[in-house]
């Protein structure tokens, strides 16, 4: 049987700052995270996103502000979650040389699941991925698009109810990135996870259920993609992201 999630698992971000010597990284950012839905976080090359996924997941320290997580709606401690947790970076760590299936095995092993359950989820999942009839391909003789869906596969393995993708379409053609996310729709769907994408392409903003705009370690705005549209009055999110950055700029010169 397909396993989904009865639990819910939900993110609020409150007053995070970072800085990695003179150059801030998160400036005073808050954020919700709501469960069982994807969330852009959307914005350019040195926007933050990738230090927001990292401080999520603890793998950087929240010196300033605080993560809040909550299981049903009740706060928890990070430890409590993060086994739920699943991340894919934006340099996934593949083996060129180990076909699809070995890497799925090693994951396996890793994560130290039943045989039983493996053989149910990898078949799932290389099914869903339509990489299953690749099981014996080399990561590197991968199409880029089928690359990421690899790296992806290997996240969701142990069955997480967050996951956190970085840039995961960055560099793939136009098609891979449809079907990667025509993928995305089909595990929230079929898994109940929720997925945190961060993404520098603001086409993809109107593709998530909720936004969250960054600009130089500071969040702009966050909503519901349509509904900031029809708010702001803008014809796409390339308008809407200039028009809020140009508001900050001048307030910050105000």
């Amino acid at each position: 049987m397909t396993k989904t999630h009865s639990e819910t698992f939900g993110i609020e971000v409150r007053n995070l700052s970072r800085n990695f010597g003179d150059v801030v990284a998160l400036n005073n950012c808050s954020l919700s995270f709501a469960p069982g839905i994807i969330h852009g976080i959307i914005g350019p090359e040195g926007a933050g996103k990738t230090t927001l996924l990292r401080t999520l997941l603890g793998l950087l320290d929240c010196k300033v502000g605080e993560i809040v997580y909550t299981k049903n709606d009740k706060e928890i401690k990070l430890k409590d979650i993060r086994d739920e947790i699943a991340y894919m970076p934006e340099t996934q760590s593949l083996y060129g040389d180990l076909s699809v299936e070995e890497h799925m095995i090693f994951f396996k092993e890793m994560y130290e699941m039943s045989n039983d359950e493996y053989k149910q989820r990898s078949q799932e999942l290389l099914s869903l991925t339509r990489l299953d009839k690749f099981k014996d391909r080399p990561a590197g003789r991968l199409s880029g698009g089928m690359y990421k869906k690899l790296g992806l596969i290997c996240a969701l393995l142990r069955s997480p109810t967050v996951i956190l993708l970085d840039e995961p379409t960055n560099g793939v053609d136009t098609i891979s990135r449809r079907e990667f996310w025509t993928l995305l729709y089909s595990l929230v769907q079929k898994y109940k996870i929720t997925v945190l994408m961060a993404t520098a392409y603001m086409d993809e903003a109107e593709r998530c259920t909720c936004v969250h705009l960054l600009e130089n370690g500071k969040v702009l705005i966050e909503g519901e993609p349509r509904a900031l549209i029809s708010q702001f009055g803008v014809n796409g999110f390339n308008e809407l992201f200039l028009k809020q950055a140009n508001l900050t700029t001048e307030s910050i010169h105000a």
